[in-house]
């Protein structure tokens, strides 16, 4: 006698739309998630269980259209399936809820202080990250833990994630030629962890050092 399997009678991420199709009306949309997903490529050279996704649908109910945030990060997954991208985040292939999602706010809000929360504090979503660019008064970004079912909010910036091993915040610096304030990743230290711009930099102004000494010695650095 055939066993059923309710798993195999649900579409698959293949079948599945990647996004919800709305355009972004604010870059940071895409511009701070794929920064935060360089960082952690840097971050984290040689794990293969993480996966970031940007403006990728997450499918948590096969009658229900996916929740799509600006981007999230997953533990204990496979990074890749066979060198191939995930066209969008199926919960019940991966079977491993996102441990972090993030909202950009644009000028037009979009249930990220309200209706967005309130899901994915159902879904059970550890942290939620919202960071909002156009505020004066009230802090710009602000990360909530979610204890007994309700998100609550931590203070600092950075603010350190004991699951993921990493702080997240914000401050200055340039990314893309672009000075402006960023997202990024931190360590337990509070330093934050460099663009690759900044790191090809920094190498320069090494290789430019160590030439400068060699010649303080006497040493032609070409010939070396």
């Amino acid at each position: 006698m055939l066993e059923y399997n309710p798993l195999a009678c649900l579409p698959s991420s293949e079948e599945l739309p990647d996004s919800d199709d709305t355009p972004v009306d604010n870059e940071l949309q895409d511009l701070i998630p794929g920064l935060l997903k360089a960082l952690l490529a840097m971050a984290w050279p040689e794990r293969m269980d993480w996966f970031f996704g940007v403006d990728m649908g997450i499918y948590y109910d096969p009658d229900l259209p996916a929740i799509v945030p600006d981007g999230f990060l997953s533990l204990g997954v496979e990074r890749f399936y066979d060198e191939n991208l995930r066209p969008s985040y199926v919960l019940w292939e991966e079977k491993k809820l996102p441990i972090i999602v993030l909202e950009v706010v644009s000028q037009t809000y979009r249930g990220e202080y309200s209706t967005k929360k309130a899901e994915y504090a159902r879904l059970g979503i550890l942290y939620y990250v919202v960071y909002n660019p156009f505020r004066r008064r009230k802090p710009r970004l602000e990360v909530y833990k979610l204890v007994n079912n309700v998100y609550e909010l931590h203070d600092g910036n950075p603010v350190w994630l004991p699951e993921i091993g990493l702080g997240i915040g914000i401050e200055r610096g340039t990314y893309l030629g672009i000075p402006r304030e960023w997202m990024y990743w931190y360590n337990q230290q509070g330093q934050r962890f460099l663009t690759p711009e900044e790191k090809a930099q920094q190498a320069q102004q090494e290789t430019q050092l160590l030439r400068e000494r060699l010649r303080s010695l006497g040493v032609d650095p070409d010939l070396i």
